[in-house]
């Protein structure tokens, strides 16, 4: 697609007129018209304006002419995929597992390794090759050509430390040792749990990316213990096969 078809299709997707948009973006009717003939394209500034209203990339605006694939972790990118600065504006060069917020999540190239590889693995790509993939094409990308420059020496790490920290002084039953945290997207972590009262509740945002791990329980059965942290709180819940049956044991605010 065009610029000029992606940006009438945004427009009447979501409902506004040539004028409403041009009031949302702070331009004439009239630019919005010649943008979707063709005539013009949006400029720079406008196309971030575009971005943040849509909650789509530039890349996309400008009907796709790269392929975008995130600098840390290799993984092509969609919109919905894009992580966000702080700021809220998209970031299109990291997906939202590996920045979040302004935040590298990621500092250790090994620990990261063996987080693709978990979800790369198949029965066409075993782990080895899988691994060897990665070791290769990882340290060709931005992130980790220039992550004495990008990295934050150290904070981060610190910060998931003392969220390690936290968690295992709970002691909580049957929960093993936690030892790593991974950064983890709150769609799909978002379970629903039943309250004592019959309502269902869910604690996470889907867009939030947080940090958390899975843990088989000390008492063996098919349950799994699920650890997820934020900057202000501490969840504990375990949950059946593909996180069905989800049961909160603890929520506790930083």
């Amino acid at each position: 697609m065009n610029t000029k078809d992606v940006l009438y299709e945004l427009r009447t997707k979501n409902g506004l007129s040539q004028d409403e948009l041009a009031g949302k973006v702070f331009v004439t009717r009239q630019a919005v018209s010649r943008w979707e003939t063709g005539e013009t394209i949006p400029n720079t500034e406008t196309l971030k304006r575009l971005s943040d209203l849509f909650c789509v990339s530039i890349n996309t605006l400008l009907g796709s002419p790269r392929k975008l694939v995130c600098q840390c972790c290799g993984m092509p990118l969609e919109d919905s995929l894009i992580g966000r600065n702080k700021d809220g504006s998209l970031n299109e060069d990291y997906c939202k597992w590996c920045y979040a917020d302004g935040v590298f999540t990621y500092s250790d190239l090994d620990e990261l390794i063996e987080v693709c590889v978990r979800n790369m693995a198949n029965e066409q790509f075993p782990e080895d090759q899988a691994r060897v993939y990665l070791r290769k094409t990882l340290p060709t990308l931005d992130y980790w050509k220039n992550y004495e420059k990008l990295g934050d020496g150290g904070e981060f790490e610190a910060f998931k430390k003392q969220l390690l920290d936290e968690i295992n002084a709970l002691h909580v039953e049957g929960l093993p040792k936690v030892e790593k945290l991974n950064a983890l997207v709150g769609s799909y972590v978002n379970l629903e749990y039943r309250l004592p009262g019959g309502q269902t509740v869910k604690f996470l945002d889907d867009e939030t990316t947080y940090l958390g791990n899975q843990l088989e329980s000390e008492f063996g059965g098919d349950r799994c213990f699920g650890v997820l942290a934020g900057m202000d709180f501490i969840l504990i819940c375990t949950y059946a096969a593909g996180g069905t049956d989800p049961e909160l044991v603890l929520y506790k605010k930083r």
